[in-house]
């Protein structure tokens, strides 16, 4: 009959870092633990023996991007997220990563963290891998006092922000008083980002955003709140050469890793433009809210556009609009063509829109609505004629394409 092995966790230990020296020293391996997110919260220090990927998780308090994004690849954080069991990691030379093997923290369905074991000269037996079971499971309820702490201090910060999206906190003194008491480095240059999902976000998938969110080194993500299917961000931008290609490399990273790792798909991303005042937080909101009201009414003309800076006139519709209401204005030649097309059954408006969004350029205008470069030279021909235009005169060509935006972004 097998003898139960001695549980050599049960005394009391004031730190984690206490507890990782006494698994290194049962276990006669390098130990490090960390948090859900790949937040280094404690390692032994024991032991010398160690591997570049431990360094530079040590160095850096967390694990590097590029160490996390090899364990995706090969599997081995899934297989974390969906056992308690121990998991063997094999060497990866490329990322510096030694032999180790690794096991999960879990709380109920949650996963609270991580302990690995590095294998220096051997790899752990039958009898030492019961131990570090026995370690996770004593190391729960150290982690789960962490993380209660830790959902108090995310709500204060999420009401935070709130506050001052919503322009609650407005004054800059007291947004300056609010960052200090909150023990938030408030950012020298900014822009609110955000990602609109397809559905409400669930507390899943709220999970699996948090963790994308504290794994990904690129800008710094300040503050971070939900609202419905909307992820709002405050990014730092400081000591960024090049900010606008950092947005959208930015965006455009979160949400390949968003599909590749979690399968969630068609993400809508926009950012506001670039501002070192804190109280333009609550515009840059505006901003960026701005740029998904258009994206959602000019799919195909703005489906390249993620700064509000990049959305050119139609940052301006809604102010035009209303001067068009006022004015009780109407484009006479757009609605002579617009009659002609209800009568024939025709698309002269929506031919003069795609030759406009195409510069003029007649060969790009013809393969986009599919048809030869002579029809599209007729077509043009009659616009002129019926609705009595120049295409030749630049503000009258420049009038119907924005009176063109306008009757879409009515409807």
């Amino acid at each position: 009959m097998t003898k139960p092995i001695k549980d050599p966790f049960k005394e009391n230990f004031d730190t984690l870092e206490e507890f990782a020296d006494r698994i290194s020293e049962v276990l006669n391996c390098p130990i490090t633990i960390e948090d859900a997110n790949h937040r280094l919260l404690a390692y032994s220090t024991h032991d010398e023996r160690t591997d570049q990927a431990r360094i530079a998780t040590i160095i850096g308090r967390r694990v590097p991007e590029k160490v996390i994004n090899n364990l995706w690849k090969e599997g081995i954080i899934p297989k974390l997220l969906e056992t308690n069991e121990p998991v063997r990691v094999k060497n990866i030379n490329e990322i510096g990563l030694g032999d180790r093997i690794a096991i999960s923290i879990w709380k109920n369905e949650e996963v609270l963290g991580f302990i690995w074991a590095v294998e220096i000269e051997k790899a752990l037996g039958n009898e030492e891998v019961e131990l570090l079971k026995k370690a996770a499971n004593v190391l729960k309820n150290k982690l789960l006092q962490l993380q209660i702490r830790k959902y108090k201090r995310e709500e204060r910060s999420q009401e935070f922000f709130w506050k001052l999206l919503t322009g609650h906190i407005k004054s800059r003194q007291e947004i300056s008083e609010a960052f200090y008491e909150a023990q938030i480095t408030a950012p020298s240059t900014f822009s609110i980002a955000i990602f609109r999902f397809q559905e409400d976000i669930t507390p899943e998938a709220e999970r699996q955003i948090s963790y994308m969110l504290k794994t990904m080194h690129r800008l710094k993500i300040v503050l971070y709140t939900i609202d419905c299917n909307d992820l709002i961000l405050l990014l730092s931008l400081d000591a960024v050469e090049n900010p606008l290609d950092e947005q959208r490399d930015f965006a455009d990273y979160f949400r390949g890793n968003m599909y590749e790792r979690f399968d969630v798909t068609q993400i809508k991303a926009s950012c506001s433009s670039i501002y070192s005042s804190h109280d333009h937080i609550e515009k840059s909101y505006k901003e960026a809210l701005n740029v998904l009201d258009m994206k959602s009414k000019f799919p195909e003309e703005t489906k390249e556009i993620i700064n509000y800076q990049e959305l050119g006139i139609y940052q301006f519709l809604d102010v035009i609009l209303e001067k068009r209401v006022q004015d009780q204005f109407e484009n006479h030649s757009l609605k002579k063509l617009t009659d002609y097309d209800l009568r024939h059954n025709s698309n002269l408006v929506e031919t003069l829109e795609v030759f406009l969004n195409n510069d003029n350029n007649i060969n790009e205008a013809a393969k986009e609505l599919n048809v030869h470069m002579n029809t599209l030279s007729y077509r043009l021909k009659r616009i002129s004629e019926i609705g009595d235009i120049n295409l030749k005169d630049v503000n009258q060509k420049m009038t119907l394409y924005i009176d063109i935006k306008l009757m879409k972004y009515k409807k």
